[in-house]
């Protein structure tokens, strides 16, 4: 982490920021401006609709939509957009519901890939 609770961190070659569980900010978004790699965590709408109502009114505290993530994504710029920790959602339900909001260049991420 940054100093400050920034989660911004320097490689060599690449400036990568990584996001936990969290809501959209704009802290998450000033230290990814032009940034190399975004990791974010996202959820679909439709995947959250069909979730109890408890659980909705905690995720709209703790978790980002696909939707707000496009938008962060639009604003933050950066160069590879990397999607993680999508609940019981095929990879293939996050490609499409992000395709449709976002023309930026993302993955879907996976673990122990290389990006």
């Amino acid at each position: 982490m940054a100093q400050g609770g920034r989660p911004r961190d320097r490689a060599p070659t690449c400036v990568i920021v990584i996001s936990g569980d969290t809501r959209p900010t704009q802290t998450t978004i000033e230290a990814c401006s032009d940034c190399d790699v975004l990791v974010h965590e996202a959820n679909t709408p439709a995947w959250l609709a069909r979730r109890q109502a408890t659980f909705q009114r905690f995720a709209a505290q703790y978790y980002t939509t696909t939707p707000e993530l496009a938008e962060l994504a639009r604003q933050a710029k950066p160069r590879l957009l990397i999607l993680y920790h999508y609940a019981s959602l095929s990879p293939e339900e996050v490609l499409t519901d992000m395709l449709a909001r976002y023309a930026g260049h993302f993955v879907i991420g996976r673990d122990l890939e290389v990006y």
